[in-house]
């Protein structure tokens, strides 16, 4: 690959990081602004590992908002009860994840499991969360939630630095999402995400493609809930709801556009776009939201991405057609 096709190959995340990195300027320190762009970006985040878990390997994990709540509460328990270090614990939640996440796909390929049905399997360890933090009150506070401030990184007390420790995150994640996409393993996945039994059929072991996946998303959706009970200064089980996290991620990755790098990103921008939108409509919100919604996936069915590709390339093709002047 020379220089060029290099610098064409990165120029999508080097993009996205610049104009992330912009934004703290544009909006001009406003603190409320600062927060939606973080939360957008954790939005992001979690949509990129759900773009390899559902988007490639049609792994249906209805937990996103689970493993994002073990991640946060046990980072908050190991920085506060443990003494650890902030890296060490951040360590600790990812690798937790990690593990946690390929047992449920583990699982998950030895009992056959469908798609749908590992979506009913894994709705359960959301409930399970629910129930394993109130049950641990002692340590958890309940449904009262605990207060995160002044542990780990202190980035709850510093939202710019907090949201530039995001947008690296993110964009790490995309670099590792396209690095992995062009590598010998690409076609593999791109399989996995056609059909799953021709894959096999072909000789592509897809226990480990699978279990890999889902330890990497995982552990990525572990490690972002983990700097979001820091940077938010407050968790409780109701942050992690399916309606809180999983529904909206969904969403995201839908809007934006399945199995594209970019997508998760411009899904989550929308989504929250559309959330400050309809914000000041106060009882009409809910049908101002689905109206805009529908009105959304009616325009663009495969996503944004997708649809902005296909017009980049008509437009392309064009200029190709129109003869120059002599």
């Amino acid at each position: 690959m020379n220089g060029r096709s290099r610098l064409r190959s990165v120029a999508p995340v080097l993009t996205t990081a610049l104009l992330l990195a912009a934004v703290p300027a544009i909006l001009g320190g406003s603190s409320y602004g600062l927060r939606i762009a973080s939360l957008t970006v954790i939005v992001a985040t979690y949509a990129i590992a759900f773009n390899l878990l559902f988007g490639h390997t049609r792994q249906l994990f209805l937990c996103v908002g689970a493993l994002a709540g073990l991640g946060a509460y046990a980072f908050v328990l190991l920085s506060r009860v443990g003494g650890l270090v902030p890296v060490l614990a951040l360590l600790i939640v990812a690798g937790g994840g990690a593990i946690f996440g390929a047992f449920l796909s583990y699982v998950s390929i030895r009992r056959g499991f469908g798609v749908l049905f590992v979506g009913v399997v894994t709705l359960a360890v959301s409930l399970m969360f629910h129930n394993l933090v109130l049950g641990l009150r002692q340590y958890t506070n309940g449904e009262t939630g605990l207060v995160t401030r002044g542990i780990g990184f202190g980035l709850g007390e510093h939202p710019k630095e907090a949201y530039f420790v995001l947008v690296g995150v993110l964009v790490m994640a995309l670099a590792g999402y396209q690095a992995l996409l062009r590598s010998r393993h690409g076609l593999a996945f791109q399989a996995l995400g056609d059909d799953e039994i021709s894959a096999e059929l072909s000789g592509i072991d897809v226990t480990k493609y699978k279990v890999g996946t889902a330890a990497m998303a995982s552990g990525l959706i572990g490690l972002i809930g983990a700097l979001y009970a820091e940077v938010n200064g407050f968790i409780s089980p109701s942050v992690f709801v399916l309606g809180h996290v999983d529904i909206p991620v969904f969403v995201a990755l839908l809007l934006g556009g399945m199995r594209t790098l970019l997508g998760p990103v411009v899904g989550a921008v929308l989504l929250s776009a559309v959330d400050e939108v309809v914000r000041p409509f106060g009882q009409l919100t809910v049908l101002t939201y689905g109206t805009l919604m529908v009105a959304l996936f009616l325009l663009f069915r495969e996503g944004v991405v997708p649809a902005a590709q296909r017009v980049l390339v008509r437009l392309g093709a064009l200029r190709l057609r129109v003869p120059r002047r002599s």
